[in-house]
């Protein structure tokens, strides 16, 4: 079942960013950065189609943590979600509801 892993993992992060957290938006950007993480372990991209490949992209610079430091130990990923600005978090969103999309219609579709 080719791409079931990463559908239910980029659903799991489009449901994150949907739903209030508990802890505020922060903990939901960094809760779906680690979703999405996970969906892009082993990925072959080259299974991919060239939409798909762009937004695993631009997922990749968005979850990018190069050059930030965790000062206050609580972590990587929320300090990258902490520093999105208005548009890249609605660049973000765009691009895991797109991956939840594809991953799902690929996994269905058993291509």
């Amino acid at each position: 079942m080719k791409f079931s892993y990463q559908a239910e993992k980029f659903s799991n992060a489009r449901s994150l960013l949907m739903l209030p957290h508990p802890e505020g938006e922060t903990a939901s950007i960094a809760s779906a950065f680690h979703e999405c993480s996970l969906g892009l372990h082993n990925l072959n991209e080259q299974e991919l189609d060239d939409t798909a490949r762009v937004w695993v992209a631009k997922l990749k610079e968005l979850m990018d943590t190069s050059g930030l430091t965790d000062s206050d130990g609580r972590g990587l990923w929320e300090v990258k979600a902490a520093s999105l600005t208005l548009e890249e978090k609605f660049e973000l969103s765009g691009v895991i509801i797109g991956l939840a999309g594809w991953f799902d219609r690929h996994f269905w579709s058993n291509d």
